[in-house]
């Protein structure tokens, strides 16, 4: 297990009194080296100490500084972030955009300049006129199944969306949503929920990593974790692979056995 700042009342004042740079926390969420025909979804959520994913039905209460440096250098190293629609709809999704700083890091990876986002959605129930849809940067991908309404498919085509079936019927499914993005050269993948589509991932035993911030935070409440739907029958067990802290926030990261 890699711990970059030991988790200690003993730090020193170098380690507590500098912020992490980009490149250290780039080299610390590497994505693995993926074979030809390989993909790595990982998942990005924030937990309170008492379990909750939200407050006030959003992640940002919960979060922090050096969490949503996190947050921005895991999608500037992703292919493609997969997002559930309820999400988009309650965090007021935007486009990726081109961060000069990772440049360079992308383009050795053979990546774009910034990381499509794919909306997962069986009802097709967004607002296309959002800049998530009419001004990305690459074109915005929607995931959904053959049966999903004819007219809202249009909706989203003639808004410059490229739609994506994966799945037989209305819904999506996430191991095909999954295989179709790889299909698509999007290998590196990340997704940021929410709870319901991180619950799909994990009940399709298609989630390989969890990046998982530990927020200094109780909420009590009725919030979400950060998973939901349906259960597995036997519990996947993951291994630590990197332990962060800095002002009291745990940042974990968990691969696949």
């Amino acid at each position: 297990m890699r711990r970059l700042f030991p988790v200690t009342d003993q730090t020193s004042a170098d380690q507590t009194d500098r912020d992490w740079s980009l490149d250290e926390i780039a080299e610390a969420y590497e994505y693995p080296e993926l074979g030809p025909d390989g993909h790595w979804l990982r998942a990005n959520m924030v937990s309170t100490l008492d379990g909750a994913a939200q407050h006030d039905g959003r992640s940002q209460p919960i979060s922090g500084e050096t969490d949503m440096r996190i947050f921005g250098t895991l999608r500037a190293m992703a292919d493609v972030v997969v997002v559930g629609a309820e999400t988009v709809r309650q965090e007021g999704y935007r486009p990726a955009r081109a961060r000069e700083a990772f440049a360079a890091r992308r383009s050795a990876a053979g990546q774009g300049p910034a990381a499509v986002i794919a909306v997962v959605t069986a009802s097709l129930d967004l607002d296309f006129s959002l800049p998530l849809f009419t001004s990305p940067l690459v074109p915005t991908v929607v995931l959904t199944g053959a049966a999903a309404p004819s007219d809202r498919v249009a909706e989203a085509v003639a808004a410059g969306a490229q739609v994506v079936v994966a799945g037989e019927g209305t819904g999506v499914d996430p191991a095909r949503a999954v295989r179709e993005l790889a299909d698509r050269g999007l290998r590196r993948q990340l997704t940021e929920g929410g709870p319901r589509l991180l619950g799909q991932f994990v009940a399709a035993d298609a989630l390989d990593e969890l990046c998982l911030t530990i927020s200094p935070t109780l909420t009590a409440g009725d919030a979400q974790r950060i998973s939901g739907g349906p259960s597995v029958t036997v519990p996947h067990r993951l291994a630590p692979a990197c332990l962060l802290e800095e002002a009291g926030f745990l940042f974990t990261r968990y691969r696949r056995i």
